[in-house]
């Protein structure tokens, strides 16, 4: 396997997510109504952290909940048993404005099953996507909302988007299958 090349590094990813937190505040007047749901695993901690930059920017909190979709996917005929995380929405969506956030935006069916496993727990106003890369390749008419980096990639390279919450650094990193 090729050596992995890094894309973003703590500092590209921490100014892609505060721009991404401002397009955020700006597109979405009543703040009041916004939450965050980050999609296990790395979303969640995307997620948090985009709360945090809002909480800056328009003085409040904003809810932030986790959502696993193993069970909502499209290929659980084809996989062993998913991998399950738990999911916490210690809130109401109803009406809401949920910004569900992903790592890594591939074929959009991650998105979908995300989409399909909200619906359990309400029925938002509007859903917005926040992905910190696009590496394009929809298999599905997905589009993200907001965007930390578009990285167009062939179908033999893999994108590795690594956390401090789980993996001890942050960093996106490309490499050839």
């Amino acid at each position: 396997m090729a050596d992995a090349i890094t894309i973003l590094d703590t500092q590209a990813i921490d100014r892609a997510l505060r721009r991404m937190a401002h397009e955020i505040a700006e597109r979405n007047d009543r703040s009041q109504e916004v939450v965050l749901v980050g999609v296990q695993r790395g979303g969640v901690f995307l997620a948090r952290r985009l709360g945090q930059l809002l909480l800056n920017i328009w003085g409040h909190a904003v809810p932030d909940g986790s959502l696993d979709i193993g069970m909502h996917r499209d290929d659980l005929d084809q996989k062993a048993a998913p991998t399950m995380h738990p999911t916490a929405i210690p809130f109401d969506i109803t009406g809401r404005v949920v910004v569900l956030v992903d790592d890594v935006l591939f074929s959009g069916r991650t998105v979908r099953a995300a989409m399909d496993a909200l619906n359990d727990f309400g029925r938002p106003r509007a859903i917005q996507l926040a992905v910190l890369v696009d590496r394009g390749h929809r298999e599905l008419p997905i589009k993200a909302d907001y965007v930390g980096r578009n990285l167009p990639t062939s179908l033999s390279q893999s994108v590795q988007v690594h956390l401090t919450e789980i993996d001890g650094r942050d960093e996106v990193e490309i490499q050839e299958s």
